[in-house]
């Protein structure tokens, strides 16, 4: 349970950062901030495995939190690129 709440956490402040970085506005509530920033950890997560893989035995990649936001700032341009209602 407690895994769940964190990724829900650490999701909402990846969504909250990358929302900074994306110009314009978005209006998503707290559910959508952090489904948007867990998202992100998976895009960020397909990005970096598919540069390199990490180390055996890590828990995670080393640029995983860096990466998640890329990711969903990647998932943010994709939904107003497709005209999503935000």
């Amino acid at each position: 349970m407690l895994h769940l709440i964190w990724s829900v956490l650490v999701g909402f402040v990846v969504g909250l950062i990358a929302r900074a970085f994306y110009p314009g506005v978005q209006h998503l509530g707290f559910f959508m901030t952090a489904l948007l920033g867990i998202g992100g950890s998976l895009v960020g997560g397909v990005i970096g495995s598919l540069l390199q893989r990490p180390a055996d035995g890590s828990l995670f990649h080393p640029a995983g939190f860096v990466l998640s936001i890329v990711g969903a700032v990647i998932l943010l341009w994709l939904l107003a690129h497709f005209h999503v209602a935000l």
